[in-house]
């Protein structure tokens, strides 16, 4: 979602990013070193209990949240003290004109929970994974903020079947290939007001 928050960001004034992690394992020191990489970014690298813990204030200080976690259970407000509340938590994104990426596995985070659903623009994520699969990934959506002056391009990877991202979806990314779905990246549309609830969907990639 692009806001006013995260407009023309400079190193001097960069994006105050949130990438919150959980039940997936990944390439610690690959993955610190890119975001460092981002220019205009500031990013803080946090595990789910550490983001659900913090108060509402310092969450919502962020201007955006990209989650790259695959927590199966719950949310809820009821597990032991250090997890803090991530069901009010992450109910609560939507309410602010804060960002929202669910970024690769984090589309597949907590699988019963509705409001999960709502905020990936997916209603039934159920899904097939097909390995080492080839593909072209071109880009939908120039103009906007994520894909502006990106080129199509080829790579090796997983995919997936599953139902395609919720009417009203702003489509990023697409590929045509029979085992994957057609959208690679769906997300808002483009706007500069804030999103009225956690039903706005976020940008999936």
């Amino acid at each position: 979602m692009a806001t006013e928050r995260t407009a023309e960001r400079t190193a001097e004034n960069p994006i105050q990013l949130a990438v919150i992690t959980g039940g997936h394992g990944y390439d610690v020191r690959n993955f610190h070193r890119f975001f460092r990489s981002l220019q205009g970014v500031d990013a803080y690298i946090q595990h789910m209990d550490d983001f659900a813990s913090a108060r509402a204030e310092l969450r919502d200080g962020y201007d955006v949240a990209l989650f790259y976690a695959m927590l199966m259970d719950g949310p809820s407000d009821d597990g032991p003290w250090y997890a803090g509340k991530p069901e009010t938590a992450l109910a609560h994104l939507g309410e602010t004109e804060q960002g929202i990426i669910l970024l690769h596995h984090a589309i597949l985070a907590y699988p019963q929970w509705p409001v999960w659903n709502q905020i990936a623009g997916i209603e039934d994520r159920s899904f097939r994974h097909h390995p080492e699969q080839s593909l072209r990934i071109e880009i939908a959506s120039p103009e906007h903020p994520v894909t502006a002056g990106r080129s199509d391009w080829q790579m090796e990877d997983e995919t997936y079947m599953m139902d395609e991202p919720a009417a009203g979806s702003e489509i990023l990314l697409t590929a045509d290939h029979p085992k994957s779905m057609q959208a690679i990246a769906p997300g808002p549309e483009c706007t500069s007001a804030p999103a009225s609830s956690a039903s706005s969907p976020a940008t999936t990639t």
